[in-house]
């Protein structure tokens, strides 16, 4: 199948790299360093074992208009990237072009086919001007949970951390023959895929963990077992959860694990610095809005309380704009 993958990141390198090497015909769109590298070298996947694949037989490109209609578009940017590409996006759609978002957070289209007093809402945190829904209607969506910790180590190398999960589900539930598709894919990759009947459901469960831990490590400095294991900041973690908890259930959401179970499970994931954690120290953009803001804006929405989360994100949303004032980076480094 003709796959593109817009963003050679963490997640989407790791994807990109394995459909390539399970044959399919990937096209990466990039731009810089990374373009350079993927069209010199292919792109080099380091295992979570330590070993090396490199997927030689991949095309990259700056040019939509060059990567021509694709069976299967894999958006891999993170959700305040996509607006300034959205425009560019329509170029790689055919009659039957699904989009597989592999944003975290909650999407753009999360009340697009929803159901209930709320449908068709707009989620402005992520889409503030409605450009991204515009440019990528739900009908061409298919929704995607990421689970794989990855990490860009070079340009045109990722290195695998662990994980290897990336559920998917149609926006109405349905169990519809282009999720099987590309489930399909997914799995030849290596990767577990189920095809879902409430991706909503799997959404929150993993944003239950990244609406927390990101802005916290972010804040701290801290790897994921750190703040599991401090009891002070354990415990904001599960106020936080709670209270995205509380949110999630006037949504009709239901968890399928409890927060001790789902704390547990990042602390298992050991000393990994968090994606907003690692854009800190890098002095990129953090992901912050999509990840926090937008549990704020349903909260809103739903009229829940959500004070914890509210601290939180106003001190991480405060970090972003002295960085972002200052051009600057924030890393501990060792004291002389």
């Amino acid at each position: 199948m003709k796959i593109a993958v817009i963003g050679a990141g963490a997640i989407g390198g790791l994807v990109g790299a394995r459909l390539a090497l399970a044959g399919e015909d990937v096209t990466f769109i990039v731009r810089g360093k990374n373009l350079d590298a993927i069209s010199t070298h292919g792109f080099k996947l380091v295992t979570a074992e330590g070993g090396e694949q490199v997927a030689r037989h991949v095309k990259a490109t700056d040019s939509y208009d060059q990567a021509g209609p694709q069976d299967i578009v894999i958006l891999a940017m993170k959700a305040h990237q996509v607006e300034a590409v959205v425009h560019e996006v329509p170029k790689l759609f055919g009659p039957h072009t699904v989009v597989v978002t592999m944003q975290n957070g909650i999407p753009y289209w999360y009340f697009q086919k929803h159901g209930g007093a709320l449908d068709g809402t707009a989620v402005r945190s992520v889409d503030p001007s409605g450009a991204v829904a515009a440019g990528i209607p739900p009908e061409r969506v298919l929704g995607c949970v990421v689970y794989p910790a990855s990490e860009l180590i070079a340009p045109g190398v990722v290195r695998h951390i662990e994980g290897d999960r990336f559920p998917v589900g149609e926006l109405d539930g349905s169990a519809s023959e282009r999720a099987y598709r590309v489930s399909d894919c997914l799995v030849k990759a290596g990767f577990k895929a189920p095809v879902l009947d409430n991706i909503r459901s799997e959404i929150w469960l993993k944003l239950w963990g990244n609406l927390t831990f990101n802005p916290i490590s972010s804040l701290t400095h801290s790897t994921l077992v750190d703040i599991c294991q401090y009891p002070l900041s354990r415990e904001l973690a599960a106020h936080m959860m709670q209270e995205a908890q509380a949110v999630a259930t006037k949504l009709g959401i239901e968890f399928r694990v409890s927060l001790d179970k789902r704390i547990a499970g990042a602390e298992k994931v050991g000393k990994h610095k968090t994606s907003m954690l690692q854009d800190i120290e890098a002095g990129r953009a953090p992901e912050i809005d999509a990840l926090v803001g937008s549990v704020v804006e349903l909260a809103r929405l739903t009229e829940t309380p959500t004070p914890h989360i509210d601290s939180v994100y106003a001190l991480v949303k405060l970090l972003a704009k002295t960085m972002d004032e200052a051009r600057g980076q924030l890393r501990l480094q060792p004291a002389g």
